[in-house]
């Protein structure tokens, strides 16, 4: 059998890799060590920093169906004909964690989703709940702080976690459904995905419909108590699922979405676009518009899996954004984030790279690959004379977006939105056992909490339902 011969980074054979060379058998290195001093080289920058949120994921290649043309409300072409297939990479992470936290910790999942579609990327950044913590974008990264490790001990701190949220009241909704049995799957194949932020539609005639993502597991949910998920490996939902698609048990989940019009967003009972609320499904029911499965694993953890770049800004033709604060902050967070830690050229890394042609002039950088010489050659600026160079097409401009109520430019307070209604009717959702558990978890860590902190916290939990608050106190001994 005839090896491939050993070479270098660029190339040149490398004749013995298992001795450096030494002056005498017993003497010191010499500096014409240059293969050696390569593989060290290369080595103290074999780390990138680590995402601040979403560190720790798991990732695998599938493909989107569509089962329901969606042409009536938007667009965008790969999701227009029944049976219409698009290729896609799905990401999964804890959130709060680093890389070196548990697939089982109580956080909340990433389930980001890019399709490689014949109009560019489209990236869906959601997670495995519909709500957030949050519906400003100013205080997010106080609340990572206040959910990461204690800066002085570097330990966890549950107290500081109820401090913000008592300081929060927005966040009692997602905080309902972290401390209950969902806050811990037991797989990434047995979690919902959802894009969570309010998006749009628009279609060829440019009517505009806000619309929201859900992906419902096939598998069905699954989730772990906290003793449950002490006894597990950390690396267990990666092994599941890497393990599961290698023997052909594909995960999948049915795609739906809720369409809502503009002239029914006006009249909402509350504000569409606020990331902390659902649209309850009885007033936008769900409609099922597809399904997707993972079917191939990476083939390379690091060059696929880590350095995978998810930005809510990719969108294609008859999709955008919405008033959603919370989404408005991080077309820019998540874009930045990736020039910060991959490069000002990720998306010429192949699990970033679009599948359609490409035309644009930006230019250079570190990492510019071949996908830069098909951009532009001698021409690397707009606008230009030459009839063959990429221009701009109007046809794929969004309509107008008409802006409602008050345009003053200040801060607008949302402090006197009603936080309570939707995190008591989740309560009520609950069997008695779901509600004990609930409490249970809640008390564990709010008892760590300051006297105030706490006594904050029971009133938010009575304005959601009385007996929440009830339950709470219990579990805490008062």
């Amino acid at each position: 059998m005839n090896r491939p011969t050993l070479t270098t980074s660029a190339g040149s054979p490398i004749a013995d890799d298992n001795n450096s060379i030494t002056a005498g058998e017993r003497g010191p290195l010499t500096f014409d060590n240059y293969q050696l001093f390569e593989k060290l080289a290369h080595f103290n920058r074999e780390r990138i920093p680590e995402r601040v949120v979403h560190a720790r994921g798991s990732g695998a290649y599938g493909t989107f169906k569509v089962s329901k043309s969606l042409a009536e409300y938007t667009r965008a072409d790969f999701l227009q004909i029944v049976g219409q297939t698009t290729d896609v990479f799905l990401r999964f992470s804890t959130v709060g964690g680093g890389q070196d936290s548990s697939d089982y910790a109580r956080d909340p999942r990433g389930f980001a989703v890019k399709f490689y579609t014949q109009q560019g990327n489209y990236d869906i950044v959601g997670n495995n709940t519909p709500v957030f913590f949050l519906n400003d974008p100013i205080m997010f990264p106080d609340f990572v702080h206040s959910q990461k490790k204690n800066p002085r001990t570097n330990l966890p701190d549950p107290a500081r976690m109820y401090e913000f949220w008592a300081n929060h009241p927005q966040s009692l909704h997602q905080m309902t459904i972290l401390m209950s049995e969902r806050g811990i799957p037991s797989s990434w194949r047995h979690i919902n995905g959802y894009g969570s932020h309010t998006f749009s539609f628009w279609n060829h005639n440019n009517e505009r419909f806000w619309i929201k993502w859900h992906f419902k597991t096939n598998q069905g949910i699954g989730c772990l108590s906290a003793d449950e998920a002490a006894g597990l490996p950390s690396h267990g939902a990666q092994q599941d699922l890497v393990e599961a698609i290698d023997r052909g048990d594909y995960p999948s989940w049915t795609v739906k979405i809720q369409i809502l019009s503009e002239d029914d967003a006006r009249s909402f009972p509350h504000n569409p676009f606020d990331l902390t609320k659902v649209w309850p499904h009885d007033l936008v029911p769900l409609i099922e518009v597809g399904s997707l499965e993972l079917n191939r694993n990476v083939d390379n953890y690091f060059a696929e899996t880590e350095q995978a770049a998810f930005a809510p800004s990719n969108f294609v033709p008859g999709i955008g954004p919405s008033p959603d604060k919370m989404l408005q902050a991080r077309l820019l967070a998540y874009q930045d984030a990736h020039r910060y830690r991959l490069g000002v050229n990720h998306n010429q890394l192949p699990v970033n790279a679009p599948v359609c042609p490409m035309g644009h002039y930006q230019a250079d950088g570190q990492m510019a690959g071949m996908r830069q010489s098909e951009q532009a050659s001698d021409v690397n600026f707009y606008p230009n004379n030459q009839g063959e160079s990429a221009a701009p097409d109007a046809s794929t401009a969004a309509p107008p977006l008409a802006l409602e109520g008050s345009v003053n430019v200040c801060p607008h307070s949302q402090d006197g939105a009603d936080y309570f209604s939707q995190a008591g009717d989740l309560f009520r959702l609950m069997n008695d056992d779901q509600r004990t558990d609930l409490a249970g978890t809640i008390a564990g860590g709010l008892n760590f909490a300051d006297p105030d902190v706490q006594k904050k916290m029971l009133e938010y939990f009575f304005e959601a339902d009385p007996d929440y608050a009830y339950r709470v106190r219990s579990a805490m001994g008062g």
